[in-house]
């Protein structure tokens, strides 16, 4: 669905041209982080996907201010690329996740337009960067944790209230879902306990290739 509204928004600018375009509707300009989404948001946060440069414009169109990690290659796939401290009001702990602008950009997105509206005060993670291949088995393609591209979520706290993905994902009281569903918006796999057993206790969220809600 999100295509198919960034598909009609470039029909748009292709009959009224781009010349006099607000930046929210330019394809042109940074995406803004801030910015109320519309049906460019998904195309600008596909090339922000793409593109480093374009990730980082976004953050200092934004306002945002990100910390960046030095690169560190690695010889088994598991080098550190653009990465940044993930910038997060949420975190129930001193320590920032380093991971890849382009995660820290699709996480921006989520907070602001899905947790801080749920009512989400704080965030449990399990980290991001680990040098292992997925589900941890001996061979196979390497995560992308690998590469600090994905991050692990294991309970969000409420006002009052603290929902661990282990223990509540089965409430049918408990917004868990939305959340889940909510975080498909923005990442391109999200994997939670519906998924497999490896996933029981967390949401993985990454910004890899696959495209995945489950």
């Amino acid at each position: 669905m999100r295509w198919f509204a960034a598909l009609a928004a470039l029909l748009v600018l292709a009959v009224i041209g781009a010349r006099h375009l607000p930046p929210e509707w330019d394809p042109r300009a940074p995406l803004d982080l801030t910015a109320p989404p519309n049906a460019m948001t998904a195309l600008k946060l596909r090339w922000v996907r793409m593109s480093p440069k374009a990730c980082f414009a976004a953050f200092e169109t934004s306002h945002i201010a990100v910390t960046r990690e030095p690169d560190r290659p690695s010889e088994v796939g598991c080098g550190l690329e653009n990465a940044v401290r993930l910038p997060s009001t949420l975190w129930m702990s001193p320590t920032q996740p380093v991971v890849t602008c382009r995660l820290a950009a699709a996480w921006v997105l989520y907070e602001r337009n899905t947790l801080v509206p749920a009512g989400v005060v704080g965030i449990s993670h399990l980290g991001a960067q680990a040098c292992r291949n997925v589900n941890r088995d001996r061979s196979g393609r390497l995560s992308e944790h690998a590469t600090a591209n994905a991050l692990d979520i294991a309970a969000f706290r409420f006002r009052g209230l603290e929902l661990r993905v282990a223990r509540d994902w089965a409430r049918d009281d408990a917004p868990l879902r939305g959340l889940r569903d909510g975080a498909c918006r923005w990442f391109g796999a999200v994997l939670g306990p519906d998924y497999n057993a490896a996933h029981a206790d967390h949401f993985h969220l990454d910004m890899g290739r696959a495209r995945i809600c489950r």
